[in-house]
């Protein structure tokens, strides 16, 4: 479904990313974590050429990122992208943020996307959120629409950013429980967090970045029972730890 070969990207004279290859299979969930600074939402943002880069290849179904002769926006329409800040507009209602990519992007009519929007209201448990304003709701809530926003474009696959840093603690678990449905109803995910209990409980394979490289790339079993690379024993020693 999303394959990476030797990606590598410069900032000026910084490189961030350094040779990165992988890939994700249909179906498949996997966790990008590290320490700040590695890499990891750089390298989510390039699969669906949200950033450019400079060398390699990535293809999302067969079809190549980096290709300028690839429409980018229609690509986007296919990889659901869930942000750090969710990124809602504040302007218009919940549900009229979930229905807006479907009128403009997937010409459904009013009727559909209205369908469409609730039943994944339903879905994140906000159905009686539909006609309040993104700033009604808590972060958590705020975080669950961005989600069901995403889902409405019936994406063949859905990108995380750290989907819950920017939560208070007592609402991490509403939004992971919905991603560890997505996860166990087949959806292709690329997770860039630090949960790490939603990575040893929802993961195929972790990918572990440092200074812009893939250090660790192996099942959740292996990553976290198994003999590791020194800088990502530190790394989860320090997660684990808190």
């Amino acid at each position: 479904m999303i394959q990476l070969q030797d990606v590598s990207k410069w900032y000026g004279d910084f490189q961030v990313l350094d040779t990165c290859s992988t890939a994700v299979s249909k179906g498949e969930v996997v966790v990008v974590c590290g320490p700040s600074g590695s890499g990891k939402s750089t390298l989510i943002k390039c699969v669906n050429g949200l950033e450019p880069f400079q060398k390699g290849d990535i293809t999302v179904d067969d079809v190549s990122v980096g290709d300028k002769a690839t429409d980018l926006p229609k690509l986007r329409s296919r990889i659901g992208m869930v942000f750090q800040n969710f990124e809602l507009f504040p302007h218009i209602t919940v549900a009229e943020n979930i229905k807006l990519a479907q009128l403009k992007v997937l010409n459904r009519n009013e009727a559909e996307a209205g369908q469409k929007a609730m039943q994944l209201l339903e879905r994140v448990e906000l159905a009686d959120q539909a006609d309040k304003f993104p700033a009604q709701l808590s972060g958590g809530q705020q975080q669950r629409v961005a989600i069901a926003r995403a889902l409405a474009m019936d994406p063949i696959a859905m990108l995380f950013d750290e989907p819950t840093s920017a939560l208070d603690p007592e609402m991490i678990n509403e939004v992971l429980d919905v991603m560890v449905e997505l996860a166990s109803d087949g959806m292709t995910m690329m997770v860039v967090t630090h949960e790490m209990g939603f990575a040893r409980r929802v993961a195929n394979r972790v990918i572990f970045m440092d200074e812009g490289r893939i250090e660790e790339d192996c099942s959740k079993d292996e990553f976290f029972d198994s003999q590791r690379g020194d800088r990502a024993q530190t790394f989860l020693s320090k997660i684990l730890h808190h």
